[in-house]
């Protein structure tokens, strides 16, 4: 929980983090996402609290360490938000045990410099079976982020127990980042872990009615097509969609004045 005073956050990560499925062409890089819907929330309680954004997609551990890790630590933050493994464990090649050492240290140098670490486990996502051995290597980082929460007292962000995100409603069109409604969702149980009170209500979901062997074939089919080959495709070239973005908000804002209005002015 946190302290009952203002303070200054700082996220870094990932797609996951900075907004990806939660699009809004008004906002830098184009997208939204809970860690905003965060900071607006913080910010109620508070006008004085400061946020910064480091996050960028398709960024793996080890780019979060050596391009944000200092860049966050450098601003002085009394909280710092980190996901980031995710694009890692997609990779089979991937010792996922050195990862989370790794990880580890992260989260060491975090706390370290006297911010709390506020982690997240990652959600089981019902995958195609060709994606089956990466849901078993999620169950390894998951138990990993666990024991390091523990170990060195972070907020933990339990991602993967939440049932809800089985509604298709939570996710975007290709099934790996949220949607708007995953990302507002998602912000609520954030701010439950940092016990702090908030305007943010569920939205009523529908579950989708079973459908026959052949459609669901053909869905999948059409997902992995368009969705899973470019992707690994992008991979194997060594290619990224954040190749040519910066952070979304790279110096500490207050949120309070309004994320809209601070994104024309930085665009001036």
């Amino acid at each position: 929980m946190l302290a009952p005073v203002a303070g200054r956050w700082v996220a870094i990560g990932d797609s996951f983090t900075e907004g990806v499925g939660d699009w809004n062409p008004r906002l830098p890089n184009g997208v939204r996402g809970w860690a905003d819907r965060v900071a607006k929330q913080l910010s109620k309680r508070d006008p004085a609290w400061e946020y910064a954004n480091l996050a960028i997609r398709s960024k793996r551990l080890r780019h979060v360490r050596d391009e944000q890790l200092e860049h966050a630590l450098s601003l002085r933050p009394t909280m710092v938000s980190l996901y980031a493994g995710g694009n890692d464990i997609m990779e089979l090649r991937t010792d996922v045990e050195e990862l989370m050492s790794q990880y580890r240290i992260m989260v060491e140098r975090i706390a370290a410099s006297g911010a709390r670490p506020l982690l997240f486990t990652g959600f089981d996502i019902p995958v195609h079976p060709m994606l089956e051995p990466i849901k078993r290597r999620n169950w390894v980082y998951n138990d990993h982020v666990r024991r390091i929460a523990r170990e060195f007292d972070a907020l933990l962000v339990d991602y993967w127990c939440f049932d809800e995100y089985y509604s298709p409603a939570m996710w975007d069109i290709d099934r790996l980042h949220m949607s708007p409604a995953g990302h507002r969702n998602l912000a609520a149980h954030v701010l439950r872990v940092l016990g702090v009170e908030h305007t943010l209500r569920p939205l009523q979901l529908e579950f989708p009615s079973r459908r026959g062997a052949r459609e669901m074939l053909a869905r999948e089919a059409a997902w992995v097509q368009e969705w899973v080959i470019p992707m690994f495709g992008r991979r194997m070239r060594q290619v990224t969609l954040g190749d040519q973005l910066l952070p979304r908000w790279p110096e500490p804002i207050c949120p309070a004045a309004g994320l809209k209005k601070l994104a024309r002015r930085n665009a001036r």
